[in-house]
């Protein structure tokens, strides 16, 4: 895609080439496909209601002995349910109120509500009422100002029933008036009742109360707001107070009592349920079949009686009732948008139109007029590789929202299966394995520092790589919760941030390159998709967690060294730098109201909100890996140089190290049997931490010891660092935009679910969409390399050397004149400087000026896109 055309191509070009195609073709499908869906499949449903309402199947079932962990997930088709809270609720209803007429079965969905209002209350009320032997009565529950009501009226006939339909309407304002519609009115179906006590005519009574209800449930035309419910649920756009009936609960036969067996028969509740299949289908009264579909398989869901459902069944009903209630507006509460059932996103802003245009159409129309050697416009350009690099990065961007912020793709949850987890690993675990090659011998330029064999670029690459490929695993089977993957996530993240300390500590200690043109290299390197996609997103920068994390280490990284660096040869000095850093660095971190304050002033200066405590929270916890990582360095190269005679011992500790370089078969074996002894006794102690925060509390003190052991055993021996796994290092390379892209192109609803295109078995879903992130952000890295060079003022045209080099430790390159829209000769990549072009064709002198100390200033550049972002801040809506 980024491919010059200078030569002909080779086999193995060839062979990318049909590969690329073949890319391209997949993703076209995956667009085709979902379109299809969503506008013929889905045409009726287009916010997941019906789905909600009349379809799902659980993710969890369990088994007859065992339903404590099992009914805790259930999956509407092609959406999300949100799991409510008490404030939730409070937010959804207001003054509203919360009623429930029926018999026991409603009784059930009634007291799930409550215990989500105040657990104790409601389980205390409970027993209360088992003591009095008060099962058939009315009942009220308040809970800050919440009220929940059940009316028991098991025949659907009462007077307190018919008060409640004649004050029903769909909209009203929430005010303090007792006379106010319910916000939520749930009808059980009286069959049971009607099965067991009704006479011969129990049929025609049972019908006879269901025509009474059903003139209050129907629905008319949208436009039409005569009846208490102007519009069905599959239609509707915002949150309206909601009528809804319950079907008859199924029986688990055999586990009835005798007198239940002779008078509550399948037949009996069968012709029931038809009956009220067909009335509703005829008013479109709103019926939640879903409801029968919990209980359908197996006799796991029901208690003992038979009758009853178990507390995890009763709870999902009642997530049914208050995500059909109150989704359909939640898209206004901001991120996370992990309620896709029942909803509608809200409509692009400004911003978000500006974005969606240019990526999808204008800068497509002036890439191909560029390839098109139209010379009116060609020569006002960048090269034909930048609008490439800004096409294809414009493109992702959009492809984002399109999957994370409308419904044209169908979303899932997550579910944990140790087997899904272990057997993922294994199989990227054998990719990899059958891709290690033998590693190229590190050279040395004239223009590069010199190179040293401990933890080579390749090594690196493929740390990063294998590392990633367990996050996106842990990431996509939901292995947060369970406790020991989630230990081993962290270690992961800690050998990153390590990698981020070792990386850049010896670059600059080799090549004394502390100049602003490196500094801005790396963080646009780092930042450019991370701060872009906020403002199509409706995210903000610190949800992509990593890359502000890594930009804040760098910082100190940059900031440690560079004070006082034309002394960083002395070990001693540097070392006592490296410390105060680390205190400062805690108290910055640790204090209360540092964080604060520099969260109001960005608040108040740059209209940013960020999360400090979720911040605070991410930076402690590997708060001191950074700082080994930069040791490291510091005595590797101390070590290296001392070896190689360029520099004499000056300290205790040059002494320490050269006593390592006479004798390096002790300090091998040495290393290696502390690198086999010290990890099983850090196992013993993780084992003792039964919850995270348990380990949390841990992470920042222990994360040192297995890396460095990881480090020891990969490098002992001289074939171990001879190879490496291709395919893990080529994930390394862009490791960044595969952790960032996959919060919207490959999970869903801000990581909070999975992406599916709702036509095929989920496997081959997987499958594809896997792929087509991969291949994404593949190009997405390779974009964002030359994108940087473009903005550092880098030379375009070097995509050979882009797929050699990867994420915050690239080097700026030539030091030549920087480019603002730099302008093309011929297609081979010939450029001049932007002022030639400028000059061609504008004869205002004050604007030439002004582009002219542009395409000579980095810092005003960077101000430039500062000042744009911190406008994009401000009017943002």
């Amino acid at each position: 895609m980024l491919r010059s055309k200078s030569k002909p191509l080779s086999i193995r070009d060839r062979a990318s080439a049909g590969v690329e195609r073949a890319f391209q073709f997949l993703l076209g499908v995956i667009i085709v496909s979902v379109i299809y869906r969503y506008c013929w499949i889905d045409a009726s449903d287009p916010f997941k209601c019906s789905a909600l309402q009349n379809k799902g199947e659980w993710l969890d079932p369990g088994t007859k002995w065992n339903t404590w962990n099992a009914f805790k997930s259930w999956q509407p088709p092609g959406c999300m349910m949100h799991e409510y809270t008490k404030r939730d609720i409070q937010e959804c209803f207001q003054k509203r109120r919360l009623v429930f007429i029926g018999d026991s079965t409603t009784r059930q969905i009634f007291w799930a509500v409550a215990k989500k209002m105040d657990q104790q209350k409601a389980q205390k009320e409970i027993e209360e009422m088992l003591d009095l032997d008060e099962k058939h009565t009315d009942l009220a529950f308040e809970s800050d100002g919440i009220k929940v009501k059940f009316i028991w009226d098991p025949w659907l006939n009462s007077t307190a029933l018919a008060e409640e339909l004649k004050l029903f309407k769909a909209y009203s304002s929430a005010k303090s008036d007792e006379l106010e519609s319910a916000g939520l009115l749930l009808l059980g179906t009286p069959g049971l009742w009607y099965a067991r006590h009704g006479q011969e005519n129990y049929f025609k009574d049972f019908r006879d109360s269901i025509d009474a209800i059903i003139p209050y449930m129907d629905h008319l035309p949208e436009n039409d707001t005569s009846l208490p419910v102007p519009m069905t649920l599959a239609s509707r756009q915002e949150s309206p107070n909601l009528l809804l009936m319950a079907p008859i609960q199924v029986p688990r036969y055999e586990a009835l009592s005798p007198s239940r067996v002779e008078t509550m028969t399948p037949e009996k509740i069968d012709q029931m349920n038809d009956f009220l299949q067909q009335a509703s289908a005829h008013s479109r009264a709103d019926i939640v079949w879903s409801y029968s579909l919990m209980t359908w398989d197996g006799d796991s869901p029901y208690e003992e009686s038979g009758l009853h459902v178990v507390e995890n069944v009763a709870t999902a009903k009642a997530e049914v009732l208050l995500n059909l209630r109150c989704n359909a507006d939640a898209a206004l509460k901001g991120y996370p948008f992990d309620r896709t059932c029942c909803s509608n996103y809200t409509q692009p802003g400004g911003a978000q139109w500006m974005m969606i245009l240019g990526g999808m159409l204008v800068l497509p129309a002036i890439l191909f007029s560029r390839r098109r050697h139209v010379s009116q416009i060609g020569r006002f350009l960048p090269q034909s590789e930048i609008l490439t690099a800004m096409t294809v990065f414009g493109l992702v961007v959009c492809y984002c929202f399109y999957t994370d912020r409308t419904q044209i793709f169908d979303k899932v949850h997550k579910k944990f299966e140790g087997s899904q987890f272990l057997a993922a690993c294994g199989a990227a675990t054998a990719v990899g394995a059958l891709s290690i090659r033998r590693s190229k011998s590190p050279t040395a330029s004239a223009k590069a520092p010199q190179d040293i064999e401990f933890l080579p670029r390749e090594q690196t690459d493929e740390w990063k790589g294998w590392m990633q490929f367990i996050v996106l695993i842990y990431h996509y089977t939901h292995g947060s919760s369970n406790l020991g993957i989630y230990q081993i996530i962290r270690l992961l993240i800690a050998a990153y941030l390590f990698m981020t300390g070792y990386g850049h500590t010896m670059f600059f200690l080799k090549s004394e390159d502390y100049s602003f043109k490196r500094c801005a290299a790396v963080l646009i390197r780092l930042n450019l998709l991370s701060c872009v996609l906020p403002y199509m997103m409706r995210t903000n920068y610190l949800f992509y967690y990593f890359a502000p994390l890594v930009s804040f280490w760098f910082l100190v990284i940059y900031f440690t060294l560079k004070i006082g660096h034309s002394r960083n040869s002395n070990l001693i000095f540097l070392l006592g730098k490296i410390l105060i850093s680390v205190a400062l660095t805690t108290a910055f971190t640790k204090i209360p109201g540092v964080l604060e304050f520099v969260g109001t002033v960005l608040h108040y200066t740059c209209a940013i909100s960020w999360n400090i405590s979720e911040w605070r929270f991410r930076s402690s916890l590997d708060l001191y890996i950074v700082y080994i990582g930069m040791i490291l360095a510091a005595l590797s190269l101390r070590s290296f140089r001392l070896e190689s005679g360029s520099i004499s011992p000056k300290s205790a500790i040059d002494l320490l190290i050269q006593l390592t370089i006479k004798f390096p078969l002790l300090f091998q074996a040495a290393l290696i049997a502390l690198a086999l002894g010290l990890p099983p006794g850090m196992w013993g102690l993780l084992r003792k931490s039964h919850t995270k925060e348990d380990y949390n509390w841990w992470q920042p003190f222990i994360s040192f010891i297995p890396i460095l052991c990881y480090i020891v055993l990969r490098n002992f021996l001289r074939v171990f660092r001879s190879y490496h796994s291709t395919v893990f290092a080529w994930l390394g390379r862009c490791s960044l935009e595969t952790y960032i892209l996959q919060y919207h192109i490959w999970l869903a609803a801000d990581t909070k679910g999975l992406l599916k295109l709702g036509l095929w078995d989920s496997r081959i879903e997987t499958v594809v969409l896997t792929a087509v992130f991969f291949w994404v952000s593949w190009h997405t890295a390779e974009a964002t390399h030359i994108l940087t060079r473009w903005i550092v003022g880098e030379t375009a045209g070097h995509a050979a050397l882009v797929r050699k080099t990867s994420g915050e430790d690239d080097a700026v390159g030539q030091k030549n004149s920087p480019y603002l829209l730099p302008k093309v000769k011929a297609e081979e990549g010939a450029s001049s400087s932007l002022s030639n072009g400028v000059r061609a064709a504008a004869s205002n002198g004050r604007f030439e000026g002004v582009l002219g100390k542009l395409n000579h200033s980095l810092k005003l550049r960077v101000g430039l896109i500062m000042f744009v972002m911190w406008l994009g801040n401000v009017t943002y809506r």
